[in-house]
């Protein structure tokens, strides 16, 4: 009998207890706050590397696509350099360093030539 009685106020005191902490209600929620604190730290760690990764992946890309480009650049501009007649690469070349010397004419002579290219398409639009 007495044997039964400890044994039943020890499953009273549990009893208690669990009761205590379910009607602790502040201590409930700092538990479950600093649970939801650890996973958001634990999240944002892991979206700083999915991010750091996805940036580091696209660098890459892009550092792989400008040396393809700039290598079909390269061979594009010797396949000109090699098939443009020297008189003509004379001509360019003197052209070039004169817009680079008189930079005002040349951009008026540009803007005169985009107004004129616009007004032929617009003239050549309304005609079909």
């Amino acid at each position: 009998m007495r044997r039964q009685i400890a044994e039943t106020r020890s499953q009273l005191g549990d009893t208690v207890e669990e009761l205590a902490a379910k009607a602790d209600v502040k201590g409930r929620a700092r538990a479950r706050a600093a649970d939801l604190r650890d996973r958001a730290g634990a999240l944002t760690v892991q979206l700083r590397s999915t991010a750091a990764h996805a940036g580091h992946i696209a660098q890459d890309r892009a550092v792989r696509a400008g040396h393809t480009v700039q290598g079909t650049a390269g061979r594009a501009g010797g396949a000109v350099r090699d098939t443009v007649p020297g008189p003509v690469k004379t001509a360019a070349t003197a052209v070039v360093q004169a817009g680079l010397r008189h930079r005002r004419p040349v951009l008026i002579a540009g803007a005169g030539a985009l107004v004129a290219a616009g007004l032929l398409r617009r003239r050549q639009g309304g005609r079909h």
